[in-house]
């Protein structure tokens, strides 16, 4: 019987520490990991970051970019595909993009989520062991990423968009299944805001067989819309913090196996990110993971449970943490305006942003934003503050 072995992987940048690592030895980035990764049939991995390009576009956040030395990390595997709707493909601008592109193309690895709106929408079509999936990718757009009609930049966050191109998909016969990867949510928090869990549930019910996501840096859980899995963040891949914070340090990659009527298996696969790449878990740290696992995805269960962990996010974060945010935008608009011009402007057009001030002001203006079940805070806080054990 025909089967395909998926892999999916979050976020991966030859950026800071990892760099010169990546530069002289890719392989070794991996480390343990390598043949667990070998032995999938597929890999696709998030490319958080452009091969090319020097000149660094005005953003909210942090721009980065690796070089055309660092495609090895992709090659020696291999991966076979990298999604690009995400909210640093445009680092460079457009013309970092384009060589990105090209280094891409050149090696033979497929791309998803990017180009015009009609590429960036597109599937990712994988033929393979006599099994065929399509895979859409899409983001929140960030910093103005998205793309149009006539601008190369991401899968724009338009959920009805994709819905219907899950639906056609799906109604055509031609696949085996059909697998959604987003970039989105709030970075670091365990929970997803409730926009990602109903957009996810609405995926689902278009007829999507998988779902996945990853962009918050952090592993969250998972659940299940019907039959369908949905893990709502991967965490980080290769991708290096200069931090000791556990949930950082930690991440998953998905296995997936395909078959004749679809998905006939999904399991997370957790590691470990360390100072000079990714390694698997001892014995005891796997099974501290699933543990953890466990009581991230329990909430997630339910509409309901959901709304009360992403509530409890709000309450951890509280007034202070909305007055700190907004000095510092207001601060640094005072001393560098387009640095700050793009991080009030994110707040307003990023959903990310915009939900979870929309959410938290709501329950300050209710005078609600401390009714949070406490045990959840307190989870909250374990992500934002627990280190590594040495």
């Amino acid at each position: 019987m025909a089967t395909l072995k998926l892999t999916i992987t979050g976020d991966l940048a030859p950026i800071r520490a990892f760099a010169p690592v990546i530069e002289q030895n890719p392989e070794s980035i991996y480390g343990d990991l390598l043949p667990r990764l070998r032995q999938a049939d597929y890999r696709i991995v998030n490319l958080e970051s452009p091969l090319a390009g020097t000149e660094f576009i005005v953003k909210s956040g942090a721009a980065f970019t690796g070089k055309p030395e660092h495609l090895g990390v992709l090659t020696c595997v291999p991966f076979e595909a990298v999604t690009l709707a995400n909210n640093h493909t445009f680092d460079t601008g457009t013309e970092g993009y384009r060589r990105t592109c090209s280094l891409l193309d050149r090696a033979g690895i497929a791309r998803a989520g990017s180009g015009t709106l009609a590429e960036a929408q597109k599937p990712l079509v994988i033929e393979k062991n006599g099994i065929r999936i399509a895979v859409f990718n899409f983001s929140e757009g960030e910093d103005m990423m998205a793309a149009t009609e006539n601008r190369a930049g991401v899968a724009p966050w338009d959920p009805e968009t994709v819905c219907r191109n899950i639906r056609e998909a799906k109604n055509s016969g031609r696949y085996q299944a059909v697998i959604v990867i987003v970039h989105c949510g709030l970075e670091y928090y365990p929970f997803p805001p409730m926009y990602v869990y109903q957009t996810f549930e609405k995926l689902a019910e278009a007829g999507a067989d998988l779902i996945a996501g990853h962009h918050v840096h952090v592993p969250q859980g998972m659940t299940r819309f019907g039959s369908v899995p949905a893990y709502f963040s991967l965490g980080n891949f290769v991708f290096f913090q200069d931090n000791q914070l556990l949930h950082r340090k930690t991440g998953y990659l998905l296995e997936v196996e395909i078959g004749e009527n679809g998905i006939d298996h999904a399991e997370p696969l957790p590691y470990r990110i360390g100072a000079d790449g990714v390694r698997m878990l001892t014995a005891p740290e796997k099974t501290e993971f699933d543990t953890l696992f466990r009581r991230i995805s329990e909430p997630l269960k339910t509409s309901e449970n959901a709304k009360r962990a992403w509530e409890a996010c709000l309450a951890w974060y509280g007034l202070k943490g909305y007055c700190a945010e907004l000095e510092k935008i207001l601060d640094t608009m005072r001393n560098s305006p387009r640095k700050g011009a793009a991080m009030l402007r994110n707040r307003v057009q990023c959903m990310q942003h915009r939900m979870h001030w929309t959410d938290g002001l709501t329950r300050i203006a209710d005078d609600t934003i401390g009714n949070a079940d406490p045990d959840l805070v307190k989870l909250v806080d374990a992500y934002f503050n627990e280190r590594l054990r040495s």
